[in-house]
């Protein structure tokens, strides 16, 4: 791995940050670590730890669990260079506990909360495998706290943070549907936990940018939703295929499958089928067809009045269709068409206010972000150049664990944008074109294609 002049890794920026500045110094601070973890003769060999030190090698997996915890920081993070002198803004993982500067007397927080953690996992592994004839309550019941957690933390935190959790439930769901010892009044509910769970996986797999296993994770959870005999679900399941298909700029299979959705949501009260339609007018607008756009966009509009709140509606994050996001997906609708004027400025604006509360049930990092990206574009066709500079500098400011696909390929879209017109030759156009350009490639949180 060579590196640019003046760049180091962040693993090394922030070793030498603590003072830390040969691989002899690293290993005292690994075996804490490893202490830590309950780890007993896993040090690594002083050429492995040379390895990451000067030439920037990636650890085995087997040690990155020892790292995480030493440094508090992800593999990828800290595997990411960095300019030296400056102050890198990554996100430091929750329940990582960087090594401390001196030592405390007693247990620290961290250690009660990762040693608590684990005795909790030992608890949860316990009442799954312990009703070996039939699925108890109790059993249910976990799972459905979990899934709720899930659900929430989904459109709130990054990808990162809830991955591994949630590959976890997803297994431990379809494991009791493979097991056999489930009730025949316990078997639906089982089947809408495992068609929320894998809709979530798929969405994963979509802003990690790999849409061939996000759309398979899809029609797993169309086969559960299927079996569950949820029609709601099923109609939510034809959304998200639009959905990757659109972040995948295939417009008219997304505008295919979220037609297929509209049809099975047509006589349902709760918001999926508003949110189909929004995906209608999204995939209809990068096609180009501006009657439909206004047709579909009307359609949401009068029917968001006669809205009753269902059980998916209940659960919240991405299974509901908040107002907040139906402005934002009409003002993306009319920024995917080139226009821009001061009233469509001005809707462009709310949709932004709309997400600008992290404390509302209805926020979402990706929604304010992509509604960040949509006011750029409907300032750009305004003219406003300095006035999309502003808008999308939040964007650009996101720390890598954020940048999911979805805002990656909105942002793209304004650089596009700004290669057009009489933007293209403006100084501060050249210079955002610029910065846009880098914001994909240093974004270490998701896998590189």
């Amino acid at each position: 791995m060579g590196w640019e002049a003046g760049a180091l890794l962040f693993f090394r920026h922030i070793l030498e940050a603590r003072g830390i500045r040969t691989p002899e110094d690293v290993l005292p601070l690994y075996r804490q670590a490893a202490a830590r973890l309950g780890l007993e003769n896993a040090d690594p060999a002083s050429k492995t730890v040379e390895g990451w030190f000067y030439e920037g090698r990636k650890p085995q997996r087997a040690f990155r669990p020892v790292i995480i915890e030493m440094l508090g920081y992800s593999i990828d993070d800290l595997w990411t260079e960095v300019a030296e002198g400056s102050t890198p803004n990554f996100v430091p993982l929750i329940g990582a506990s960087p090594t401390p500067h001196h030592a405390e007397a007693g247990v620290d927080l961290t250690e009660m909360k990762r040693t608590g953690a684990m005795a909790v996992q030992r608890a949860k592994d316990f009442l799954l495998g312990k009703d070996r004839e039939t699925v108890g309550e109790d059993t249910l019941g976990l799972l459905d706290d979990e899934l709720t957690r899930l659900v929430t933390a989904y459109p709130r935190e990054p990808l990162s943070m809830i991955w591994p959790d949630l590959l976890e439930t997803q297994e431990q769901v379809f494991r009791l549907l493979e097991g056999g010892r489930v009730r025949p009044s316990q078997l639906r509910d089982l089947y809408v936990k495992g068609a929320v769970l894998s809709f979530l996986v798929a969405k994963g797999f979509n802003d990690m940018e790999v849409p061939h296993q996000a759309m398979t994770m899809a029609r797993v959870a169309a086969s559960c939703a299927r079996d569950a005999e949820h029609a709601g679900l099923v109609a939510l399941t034809d959304g998200l295929k639009s959905l990757i298909a659109y972040w995948a700029d295939k417009p008219e299979d997304a505008f295919h499958y979220a037609s297929q959705g509209a049809e099975t949501a047509a006589n349902l009260r709760g918001t999926v089928g508003l949110w189909l339609l929004g995906l209608q007018a999204r995939a209809a607008a990068v096609l180009g067809d501006e009657e439909t756009v206004r047709t579909v966009n009307q359609a949401a509009a009068d029917r968001r009045e006669g809205v009753v709140h269902d059980d998916l509606d209940q659960l919240g994050g991405l299974f509901t269709y908040a107002p907040e996001k139906q402005l934002y997906y009409a003002v993306e609708s009319e920024a995917l068409l080139g226009h821009g004027d001061a009233q469509l400025a001005a809707q462009a604006e709310q949709a932004v206010l709309g997400f600008s509360d992290p404390n509302s049930p209805n926020w979402a990092f990706g929604d304010l972000a992509g509604s960040q990206c949509d006011l750029a574009l409907i300032r750009l066709f305004s003219g406003d150049i300095e006035g999309t500079a502003d808008a999308i500098r939040p964007v650009l400011n996101l720390p890598p664990s954020h940048r999911n696909n979805g805002i990656v390929v909105s942002a793209l879209r304004v650089r596009r944008a700004l290669m057009a017109g009489p933007a293209r030759t403006a100084v501060v156009a050249r210079d955002l074109r610029a910065e846009i350009e880098s914001f994909p490639a240093s974004r270490p949180a998701l896998p590189r294609r």
